[in-house]
């Protein structure tokens, strides 16, 4: 008889030898890197759309570039501004002209003294109903429901009508009779002031004034560029817009720049120059001699997302300190109140914001 087989038992590969695998990635890393990927897509694309748009508004706005980009951060964060300058300097034809170029719907709000927050925000109108022949109430939209509002002089109107956008400017919606009506996206205000008429104004309330993203102040050109502007504006011109950006673009670019990332030490530096601007025991002397009120910490906010904005229009992914320098006067300025004794000296907002960026870049030196 033959001896039976002997069974060798199947060995264990996990025990007897060391088996090299490569872990599979997960989806959330994988997640990550398409987002990047997408992001860096997507930066690109906002890059290229400025120069698009910017190729756009110079064949109707010459010269003003400090004033265009603000305009187009604005945009881009999805903040309300503030433009502030002498007549004649082509503030609504500069807001009309970018709602134009981005494909956006635009209106334009003449503030007067007798101006009603309905004629802003819309109605309830009785109408009858041609199958019953029943009246009922029907709401008729008003000039603030498109994605480009400008406001023009805002400050000739009381502040009970001018209370009519803060909703809007805060919440992107509006409230009549008490219905809540959503606004569609995107969604700004763009208000012009007059600093030279004095009488029949009525100055912002800080309240609203502390909305607005920038003051930007739009100046008087150059020599050269006012002939250039006397020049095409007294010639014939057949001059086409063409819309290089889309809404959902814009949306998409809104959500792209709260993604950029920001150090501690360039946030940590926002909130020493907006801090330092409010009047303490410990703070600078001129801020405690010429200070009323102080800036709030949506000046800080705005610091950080104007810097992601212009950091993504510039090709660069993360936020530095010259974002910061180069937006504290825009930001702050309509921020920080003087008091009588700044006003007595002559000394400005602006000024002051000087002089913050002067004491406080010595502390984040050593950050």
């Amino acid at each position: 008889m033959s001896e039976p087989e002997e069974v060798v038992e199947p060995t264990s590969p996990a025990v007897d030898e060391e088996i090299h695998t490569e872990p599979a990635p997960s989806i959330a890393d994988s997640t990550a890197e398409l987002a990047a990927a997408d992001d860096i897509a997507l930066a690109d694309r906002l890059r290229d759309a400025r120069l698009q748009v910017l190729g756009e508004l110079r064949k109707v706005i010459i010269g003003q570039d400090a004033v265009v980009e603000q305009v187009l951060m604005s945009l881009l964060v999805g903040g309300n501004s503030i433009i502030t300058g002498v007549p004649g300097l082509a503030k609504t034809l500069l807001v009309q002209t970018i709602a134009q170029v981005l494909d956006l719907k635009f209106s334009r709000i003449q503030f007067t003294p007798d101006l009603m927050p309905s004629d802003i925000t819309g109605t309830d109108l009785v109408q009858e109903d041609p199958e019953t022949g029943r009246r009922k109430l029907v709401f008729a939209p008003g000039p603030i429901f498109s994605n480009v509002v400008l406001a023009d002089e805002i400050n000739r109107t009381p502040p009970k009508t001018q209370s009519a956008l803060l909703e809007a400017m805060q919440e992107h919606r509006v409230t009549v009779q008490g219905t809540t009506y959503e606004l569609e996206e995107p969604f700004f205000v763009f208000a012009t002031q007059n600093p030279i008429e004095l009488e029949g104004t009525y100055p912002l309330p800080e309240a609203q004034l502390d909305r607005f993203m920038f003051d930007i102040i739009i100046e008087h050109l150059p020599l050269d560029e006012e002939l250039e502007v006397v020049l095409s504006t007294t010639s014939e011109q057949d001059v086409e817009l063409e819309p290089v950006v889309s809404g959902a673009e814009i949306v998409a670019f809104q959500r792209l720049v709260r993604r950029v990332p920001v150090a501690e030490a360039v946030m940590r530096y926002a909130v020493d120059l907006v801090r330092t601007s409010r009047p303490s025991e410990d703070g600078p002397e001129f801020v405690r001699k010429w200070v009323e009120y102080g800036a709030s910490v949506r000046a800080a906010q705005y610091l950080i997302l104007g810097g992601k904005a212009r950091a993504l229009m510039q090709g660069r992914y993360a936020v530095d300190f010259d974002d910061m320098r180069a937006l504290a006067k825009p930001v702050l300025r309509h921020r920080i109140l003087t008091n009588f004794h700044a006003e007595s000296e002559r000394v400005g907002s602006g000024d002051i914001v000087e002089q913050l960026l002067e004491a406080v870049a010595v502390t984040s030196s050593s950050m």
